[in-house]
């Protein structure tokens, strides 16, 4: 469980609110707000705590929706805003305030594509802005001064799969695919052009792991441990992590491999809607595997 300190050695670690109060304001620290519309981040902030939001991640490719933009497209964004591959981030969001459509994936999707884009301190505020408000933590409405940087970025091309390399990897013993949609969609229909899930892939919604209260807050760390023993996606094994379009797959990516710190993690950008968009690959309905 996180106390008063980053958790973690790894490039993404993750901090509570009480011990960002206390360094929110070092020199180094850049905070980054990414609820989900920018009415929320005028409303209220962290202070110092300049807005991105994560639809600059993704665009289209060969009519392919949500793949990453190109690493020179991004760089120009991460440069605006004044980041550099070792200083540290600070990456949080909320319900959002302005409609509260916010679901909490908007911190892992951004912290996992600035790890994915090779910087190499990245924070998640475990709880977000949320957690921080109910504590009665101070807020703005100031806009920081942030001076562009010389940013190179660096793919870390290691931490996701392509398809071909899933098919030939995922029922292979000592791999487990995981698939982090809701039950009904990975059972049966959800708005892919065909029903159930990757022959193979296991269900472990990512909310299952989050505070019922709080899709920003982890669970305790016996609570996590046991449902992740429960799935079989034990440390030791290699773990693919997919979804729907590889944003819900981002917070079981993050937790597996810099949280529970196991070895050899992975993730799958394309997830389901890659795959089901080949009309040769099989899909599988229902609560089992195969």
């Amino acid at each position: 469980m996180i106390t008063r300190s980053p958790h973690g050695e790894g490039v993404v670690r993750w901090v509570d609110t009480e011990w960002l109060e206390e360094h929110l304001c070092d020199d180094e620290l850049t905070p980054l707000d990414c609820q989900p519309n920018v009415h929320d981040y005028l409303s209220e902030h962290l202070n110092g705590a300049v807005y991105f939001n994560e639809g600059l991640l993704r665009v289209p490719r060969g009519g392919l929706p949500a793949v990453y933009i190109d690493p020179e497209a991004l760089v120009l964004h991460l440069r605006r805003i004044g980041l550099e591959r070792d200083k540290p981030v600070l990456v949080y969001t909320g319900t959002g305030p302005f409609k509260g459509w916010g679901d909490g994936l908007e911190q892992t999707m951004l912290a996992y594509t600035l790890a994915r884009f090779g910087l190499r301190r990245v924070y998640l505020l475990d709880g977000g802005l949320d957690k921080w408000k109910a504590e009665g933590r101070p807020l703005t409405q100031q806009f920081p001064e942030i001076e562009p940087s010389s940013l190179a970025v660096e793919v870390q091309s290691d931490y996701y799969i392509e398809r071909d390399e899933l098919k030939s990897l995922k029922d292979e013993d000592g791999v487990i695919l995981l698939d982090a949609r809701p039950a009904p969609v990975y059972q049966g229909q959800g708005p892919w052009m065909k029903p159930g899930h990757i022959p193979g892939a296991v269900n472990l919604p990512w909310k299952k792991l989050m505070h019922p209260d709080n899709p920003r807050l982890l669970k305790p760390d016996d609570e996590l441990k046991a449902i992740v023993d429960e799935v079989g996606a034990v440390s030791g094994k290699t773990v693919i992590c997919s979804c729907g379009t590889g944003r819900e797959a981002t917070n079981e990516f993050l937790l597996f491999k810099w949280y529970l710190g196991y070895s050899d993690v992975r993730i799958y950008e394309g997830s389901f809607t890659e795959w089901s968009s080949d009309p040769s690959n099989p899909t599988v309905t229902g609560a089992k595997p195969y």
